[in-house]
């Protein structure tokens, strides 16, 4: 039985093509969907401050950036022999204090641009699970594998989180009142809290976030998680780790994306792009045959001719 994934047409948004500017934040799942929009070159970007898993992580970024609040030493820490920040992911470490609040910095700025002329958002959360770090009383996005005993883990209410998404829906509207989310549920799972509290923390995402959607206009629910956990349900759709979704399931489910967000019209120019992305990845037998420079020479006059139609393509 296949998942009714087409939406409404009284409930249809804006969809996407190479006009579109997006940006996607939330869990690995959210960099595997940007990797493809980043292979067929739509302009997005991707999880400034890193992998953030649980909405108020993602709050925590949109907030600042609303209301332009920079990081500042209090929003680092030294350990194992680098600068870390509670709100980031580990990419962002450094062994530079001035470094990392930089990066951060950037980062914060980057985040204030892309909202203000994005014309879609797509959030992906994964757990409902967060940890409150005792001494700052804060929830952080990453523990950066500091002591246990320095948290206390708890699960979001549905309540919460309905408050949550209210907030971060609030303050996309206010750097663009057009702008189209779209929401969706890491598939992957986080056995690490068990499979009865991992169950239980993506029950709370549904029901908060369906709860929101149906009263909220211009906003949209993809079935990611549906798609993994009802159309595939076979663990030869998953990695080695039996968690993470395996690039045949990526695939299916960009597909499925594809199908519903993704307007007709680019299709021919996502064509385009595959057959120069795969030209340019080819590996010859023999590099110096004049053959092989008539084939590069061909693959550069068409980069440069979807570059000229589409100046942010960069190949």
């Amino acid at each position: 039985m296949k998942l009714q994934t087409q939406l409404p047409l009284e409930n249809q948004v804006p969809t996407i093509n190479y006009h579109s500017k997006l940006v996607l934040l939330g869990s690995c799942f959210a960099e595997n969907i940007a990797e493809k929009f980043s292979y067929y070159k739509f302009q997005n970007k991707v999880n400034p401050l890193g992998v953030l898993f649980h909405p108020i992580a993602i709050l925590e970024l949109l907030t600042r950036a609303h209301h332009n609040t920079p990081y500042t030493e209090k929003d680092v820490f030294f350990s194992n022999g680098c600068w870390q920040s509670f709100q980031a992911h580990s990419r962002l470490n450094s062994t530079s204090q001035s470094e990392i609040l930089k990066d951060l910095n950037t980062a914060l700025k980057s985040t204030q641009n892309q909202l203000k002329t994005a014309s879609h958002v797509i959030l992906t959360f994964g757990t409902s699970w967060v940890y409150k770090h005792i001494e700052s009383k804060t929830i952080v996005a990453n523990c950066h594998k500091q002591p246990q005993k320095e948290f206390e883990k708890s699960i979001l209410s549905i309540q919460q989180l309905q408050e949550s998404f209210n907030a971060i829906l609030s303050i996309l509207k206010a750097f663009n009142p057009n702008v189209s989310v779209i929401f969706s549920i890491s598939p992957v799972r986080h056995l690490k809290d068990g499979f009865v509290e991992n169950n239980q923390s993506k029950a709370h995402l549904i029901a908060a976030l369906h709860s929101v959607i149906n009263i909220t206009e211009n906003t949209h629910y993809f079935p990611s998680y549906e798609l993994l956990m009802d159309e595939l349900r076979d663990y030869r759709f998953y990695k080695e780790d039996m968690v993470h979704p395996n690039p045949i399931a990526i695939d299916y489910i960009w597909e499925k994306f594809k199908s519903i967000w993704i307007h007709t019209d680019a299709n021919p120019i996502m064509q385009e792009v595959s057959q120069l992305q795969k030209g340019f990845a080819h590996k010859p037998f023999n590099p110096l045959t004049p053959e092989h420079a008539t084939f590069l020479s061909t693959l550069a006059k068409k980069a440069q001719a979807l570059e000229t139609q589409f100046p942010f393509m960069k190949f």
